[in-house]
């Protein structure tokens, strides 16, 4: 048959099978290279970059047996692409933690083991951000509740330490202060919403202390009022005695006043 009487659909249909067939083959070999497919122990390599593989023949066409369990048509491109592979090796990706400091990466911390924070340990600071802060402090200081360090996500992490002013108290928990200060702007917005909150729960504490100091002073000026009230009660009452009692032993007298009960002894003369 003629190639000139050969329609062109056809011709581009044979085209693309064979572009498709070079195509595969390349995909198979960047399979193997990858995943370092190795043949049987005694095939010998035949290239100079060291893929092991074997050429056989097959109904009059060259193959080459990967060893794999499948045989590759010999191709040109098929060769170039597994010396690209070869000349051009995948980069190496580090997987170290990186210093939010210093930007260097770093193997372990510190900062890192205890509370997850990413900083090495030449750039900790432990009079500063870096420093521990107590539950309680962390509550009063940036107003957070219990659920704010232990519910929002991410809980924060803590280490916990013996009390030093009593070793027969609890284990105190410590945070690092930078975490509770991130938290607390999580929670209050802004640096400003903090301050504002914290000034306006002051006003009202101090306004809860006269309060309590007022209403004080007010219980102690009645009980001041109801002495003076019963002494004055007292002074303007007549008694009003009753049968005067003979006291042989020191030759005196006694009567009480039938109304209030008091009691007076007296001699006669």
């Amino acid at each position: 048959m003629d190639k000139n009487n050969v329609p062109d659909e056809l011709n581009e249909e044979i085209n693309e099978q064979i572009r498709s067939r070079i195509e595969k083959n390349k995909q198979r070999a960047l399979l193997l290279r990858k995943t370092k497919v190795v043949s049987h122990p005694h095939t010998k390599s035949d290239n100079e970059h060291g893929v092991q593989s074997k050429v056989i023949k097959v109904s009059g066409q060259k193959v080459i047996d990967s060893g794999a369990g499948f045989l590759i048509e010999e191709d040109d491109d098929l060769e170039a692409a597994m010396c690209s592979i070869t000349a051009n090796p995948a980069p190496i990706v580090s997987t170290l933690p990186v210093c939010i400091e210093c930007s260097k990466e770093f193997k372990d911390s510190y900062l890192l083991q205890k509370f997850d924070y990413v900083a090495c340990d030449n750039c900790r600071d432990n009079d500063g951000k870096h420093s521990l802060i107590t539950r309680t402090e962390a509550k009063q200081e940036y107003l957070l509740k219990d659920c704010d360090l232990d519910k929002r996500e991410p809980p924060l992490k803590f280490i916990l330490r013996k009390n030093p002013h009593n070793i027969r108290w609890g284990e105190m928990k410590l945070y690092l202060q930078i975490q509770i200060e991130e938290r607390a702007l999580q929670v209050w917005g802004s640096e400003e919403a903090l301050i504002e909150e914290r000034e306006k729960r002051d006003v009202k504490r101090q306004e809860t202390k006269i309060k309590k100091f007022n209403k004080k002073v007010k219980r102690l000026r009645m009980e001041v009022r109801s002495s003076l009230y019963d002494k004055t009660q007292k002074a303007s009452h007549t008694h009003v005695y009753g049968d005067d009692t003979y006291n042989s032993d020191d030759d005196t007298y006694t009567h009480t006043c039938t109304e209030c009960g008091f009691e007076e002894t007296y001699e006669k003369m």
